[in-house]
């Protein structure tokens, strides 16, 4: 009996065999995650996934881009869910949309769903991701998601080499590398050694290039910016290393049918619909210059009155309460005084800035002007991006945050050669500690849909 495997949208797959039909990291959206637009590109008849019948769905960690409650929103609710999530909050949130069994998935623990035993198998950030080994027909197959393997977890793994299929996550994702572009390395001309090496480990039948790249706006810059590696680059290296295994590319909605011999192609998801070209591939630019991030404010259309000065009551005060809050690690960049400055750009590319010293989890505005020679830090962000991420849960991954774009005295230079970029105080007050912020801004927009 084949196994038949269906792609959906960055690691979203449908599995069937025997009439049981099971998803993983269901995303039925597009754009998803706010900003993220599927490339290559394609529509969902939200209808037809309305009369789908999921023996369960399995969620492989909490990023908005695996837990979607909006696509949630379109299953019946008493579709089993099972979450990797050490979280609890999740857990009610998906309980409160209304499904009755929403359970907890424990790794090396396997869930029998039909002719399926799925094991969530540990990633290497056990804190928040885990990987799925499915089990059907005596097949096995590896969907990696878009996590990394914790090296133990590759030793068990080894034991049921040879691997029938692997779903890999082919890219490298230069998603830190574009807040500081004017600092960044640039990015290795080649696979990671340790993916060849991990993948000969797990000696697969078939590799499949997992997660998908996608596009911003078309004016982004960022669409030359995210993802050095193409799929004909995957293609080509994998191959090299593993000259038995073949990598099959799987677009969104494509299917095929995979048993102890063969791997053929499938009737496609009549509910994911491609548009336009589908086998295009990544442009990646290493040399494009990046516009000013006043350029990038103005193609945003301007917040009302009241938006705006949540966004400057967040700034005076609420980020600052904030950052008082938490705990600086050991190794900050911040451990020492700094006078950091933060540039806010609205709709017409006008900035308004503000200047604080900053010093472990301390932080207090400094007067314009006051300390301008002694500036050890700076951070820009368009006003509308702000606010979406206090209000609507977005993601550092599309907000257009850049930081450092500017030269320093040369000591300070010095010391931000080996600053973590994260440890930006903008970034720390709006991510750090801080859980679940774009389901539950899907959870309130769902209430006031349902209402």
């Amino acid at each position: 009996m084949p196994l038949k495997i269906s792609r959906v949208l960055h690691a979203g797959y449908v599995f069937e065999c025997d009439d049981t039909l099971i998803a993983f990291d269901p995303i039925f959206e597009n754009p998803f995650s706010r900003n993220c637009h599927a490339f290559p590109a394609v529509r969902f008849d939200h209808e037809q996934i309305r009369q789908q019948t999921f023996a369960a769905v399995f969620i492989s960690h909490f990023h908005d881009d695996h837990c979607s409650l909006e696509s949630l929103d379109l299953l019946d609710r008493a579709t089993p869910i099972y979450l990797y999530c050490l979280f609890d909050e999740l857990f009610a949130m998906v309980r409160e949309l209304g499904f009755v069994n929403v359970q907890r998935l424990h790794i090396d623990a396997p869930v029998r769903v039909g002719p399926f035993d799925v094991i969530p198998r540990a990633a290497l950030d056990a804190d928040v991701d885990s990987m799925f080994h499915i089990k059907a027909h005596g097949l096995n197959v590896l969907n990696v998601v878009d996590s990394w393997i914790d090296p133990e977890a590759l030793a068990e793994l080894a034991r049921d080499a040879p691997w029938d299929m692997v779903l890999w996550p082919f890219q490298t994702m230069r998603e830190i590398d574009v807040l500081s572009p004017r600092r960044a390395a640039p990015a290795p001309s080649s696979l990671p050694a340790d993916w060849i090496e991990q993948l000969q480990i797990l000696n697969p039948r078939y590799v499949v290039p997992s997660s998908c790249q996608f596009l911003q706006e078309p004016w982004s810059w960022y669409n030359h910016a995210f993802f050095p590696v193409t799929y004909r680059q995957f293609q080509q290296e994998v191959e090299a290393a593993l000259p038995d295994a073949r990598v099959a590319r799987l677009n969104p909605s494509v299917s095929v049918l995979l048993d102890q011999t063969s791997l053929r192609g499938a009737a496609p998801l009549a509910w994911v619909m491609p548009v336009g070209d589908q086998d295009v591939d990544y442009d990646y630019r290493p040399d494009a210059t990046p516009p000013h991030t006043a350029d990038i404010a103005r193609h945003f259309a301007p917040l009302t009155a009241a938006q705006h000065e949540r966004v400057m009551d967040y700034c005076r005060s609420g980020m600052l309460e904030k950052y008082r809050e938490m705990e600086l690690p050991e190794d900050s960049y911040f451990e020492t005084g700094r006078l950091w400055r933060l540039s806010v750009y609205d709709h017409a590319g006008a900035a308004t800035h503000f200047s604080f010293h900053v010093q472990g989890d301390q932080i207090a505005p400094v007067s314009d002007g006051e300390g301008e020679g002694r500036l050890a830090w700076t951070t820009e962000i368009p006003v509308s991006k702000l606010y979406a991420a206090l209000e609507m849960g977005e993601s550092l991954t599309s907000m257009y945050m850049r930081i450092n774009d500017a030269a320093f005295e040369a000591a300070i230079e010095a010391d931000i050669e080996t600053a973590d970029i994260v440890d930006d105080p903008l970034i720390r007050c709006l991510f750090n500690d801080v859980f679940g912020a774009y389901q539950a801004a899907q959870l309130r927009r769902l209430r006031c849909n349902n209402t």
